[in-house]
């Protein structure tokens, strides 16, 4: 009998980290790929909706209170409570490519809203790396759950690959 392929469970989870999200099923699809593969979500405020948005719960189904970790007021709370953990700013703006980048356990993937994406004063401070997605020129971009999901699939293939 063949066996699909199984992640297995990490005692220091990846956290992905969602700046101001704007539209809820992205975010709802976001914490269902957390609840499929272990890794932990941290949202920051101000959110373009609210958390108990029942769009939010559709695209995230039961899984919310498993993969739920903390909701921040502001990007300096998250970083202040944080401390030194290793962070990537995904961004379109230039930065390392995502295939050049290494993951360890632990790390924090951090994502910008729709459709600004991180603000620059996140981007420039010195509060983590800076990493791309390689795409194809003048693309607009791709939806923010279909990056979350390109970023933490290379990062657990990374760490458990």
């Amino acid at each position: 009998m063949h066996h699909s392929p199984t992640l297995p469970p990490h005692e220091n989870p990846l956290t992905l980290v969602l700046v101001s999200p704007q539209i809820p099923p992205n975010t709802g699809n976001v914490a269902r790929l957390c609840a499929c593969t272990g890794c932990k979500l941290v949202l920051i405020e101000p959110l373009g909706f609210s958390i108990d948005d029942k769009q939010l719960r559709r695209a995230g189904l039961d899984y919310w209170d498993k993969v739920f970790l903390k909701l921040y007021p502001s990007w300096e709370a998250y970083v202040a409570d944080t401390g030194s953990v290793r962070r990537f700013l995904f961004t379109g703006l230039g930065g390392a490519g995502l295939w050049q980048t290494r993951f360890a356990p632990g790390d924090h993937l951090v994502f910008g809203a729709e459709p600004t994406g991180l603000p620059e004063a996140v981007l420039d401070g010195s509060d983590g790396v800076r990493v791309t997605i390689p795409m194809l020129d003048d693309r607009r971009g791709l939806n923010l759950s279909t990056s979350v999901g390109i970023a933490a699939y290379e990062a657990l293939r990374q760490i458990h690959g």
